[in-house]
């Protein structure tokens, strides 16, 4: 198991925004897939609490992991979890026993949990002085999207590089929600 808190600044990019970064950072070769499939109670009470779960599989390693707010970013558990252990809790909908559990019981979340969907990732990553830029392209629901996150130690610091990098590359600002929020709303456009 291990926490962490996450910084991180996120922008949507339109698909020339994402192709002409890819190219400025030479990063087209160094593109990895990875699946998240998300997870909450019927009546989305995860959801409810600003919190989201997920299951990564990356390089077919599994981890489960909780995000909820923290004073400052997001503070994520993080528990390795078996292929068998994922397919148990998409079909039963009950966590192992560890922290994110512990997490979720502290919130008061009950199971069984429900098997949300899959989102797939195509992101690549280049560290710059002042944080990792991150670009995503992600496939969900019969959709796309590309955005750049910008993942940093200190807030200030942190916001001066993204807003810098956004005008060197002439991007807008834009509102840009997380990829659980994305997908959920696509799934309640598609119900």
């Amino acid at each position: 198991m291990a926490q962490e808190v996450e910084i991180e600044f996120k922008n949507m990019l339109t698909k020339e925004e994402y192709a002409s970064l890819l190219d400025y950072y030479k990063l087209e070769e160094n593109i990895k897939t990875q699946t998240n499939d998300y997870f909450d109670t019927k009546n989305f009470m995860i959801r409810e609490k600003g919190a989201a779960l997920r299951i990564r599989n990356k390089n077919d390693k599994f981890v489960l992991t909780l995000k909820q707010p923290a004073e400052e970013g997001l503070l994520e558990t993080h528990q390795a979890v078996s292929q068998e252990t994922f397919e148990e809790i998409k079909k039963d909908g009950t966590l192992p026993d560890g922290e994110v559990a512990s997490q979720l019981n502290e919130l008061g979340i009950p199971s069984p949990l429900h098997h949300l969907g899959r989102l797939t990732t195509h992101r690549a990553e280049y560290q710059t002085t002042h944080g990792l830029l991150v670009l995503d392209h992600s496939e969900y629901l019969g959709r796309e999207d590309f955005k750049l996150e910008f993942e940093v130690s200190d807030f200030t610091t942190g916001e001066r590089a993204f807003t810098s990098l956004l005008h060197q590359h002439q991007i807008p600002k834009r509102k840009t929600n997380n990829k659980i929020l994305r997908f959920f709303l696509a799934s309640q456009e598609q119900a």
